[in-house]
């Protein structure tokens, strides 16, 4: 007879078999799902992952799941569940190809790429670095996320429904962006191929000289 005792306990006990539960959603090793929604955790750097985690359990950030699952989880659990991503590396999907017109492109390459003066929007390398891959420690690489989740993230901020350490520069810059800048750099960074394997470059400067703003999950900036 079929024993469910016996064959739960056959199951390893390993921190791969507990996150079987994150790659249900995020995909195998956390390279992100096909729905285009959920995001990538695969290679983001150790130190911005183990603050979503926080912020997740903490009610930073909102999503039901998500808090649900780390509700109970102790700092020193969320940074070994953060190391464990932080050092997976599988390959990139194809970049998406928005529907989008040329103009709107371009309004999203010169945001990213240059800011807004006026705006007084700092360029997206300024702190997701050069190749957009981010900056190891704290900083996520943002080129080929998917478009709805970047769309999501922004509207996050900018209704207060996601926050982070004061001071929150991207909240501070999400509530500078209209919606057609909100579509434009979205839809821009769905499209580009994704450099280096995305492996986050590590930063070797000065926080608070290096950074346009500064930024509380950036310590010292």
């Amino acid at each position: 007879m079929f024993s469910i005792t016996a064959s739960a306990q056959n199951v390893p006990d390993t921190l791969e078999q507990r996150l079987k539960a994150c790659t249900s959603c995020h995909g195998a090793q956390g390279r992100a799902g096909t729905d285009g929604y959920y995001p990538r955790i695969a290679g983001k750097p150790e130190g911005y992952l183990f603050n979503q985690l926080k912020n997740f359990r903490d009610g930073k950030r909102t999503f039901p799941m998500m808090t649900y699952m780390v509700a109970n989880m102790s700092d020193d659990y969320l940074r070994e569940i953060a190391t464990y991503f932080s050092n997976q590396h599988p390959p990139y999907a194809a970049p998406q190809k928005p529907d989008m017109s040329p103009a709107l492109l371009e309004r999203g390459r010169v945001l990213v790429l240059h800011g807004d003066q006026d705006k007084k929007i700092p360029a997206c390398v300024a702190c997701h670095g050069q190749k957009l891959t981010g900056l190891a420690p704290f900083v996520p690489g943002i080129a080929g996320l998917p478009k709805d989740y970047l769309i999501a993230q922004l509207g996050a901020w900018q209704t207060g429904t996601r926050h982070a350490a004061a001071p929150d520069c991207m909240q501070l810059i999400a509530n500078k962006l209209g919606p057609e800048d909100v579509a434009a750099l979205s839809g821009w960074l769905a499209m580009q191929y994704v450099a280096d394997g995305g492996v986050a470059a590590v930063f070797k400067g000065n926080p608070k000289g290096d950074y346009p703003l500064a930024c509380g999950s950036i310590p010292g900036s």
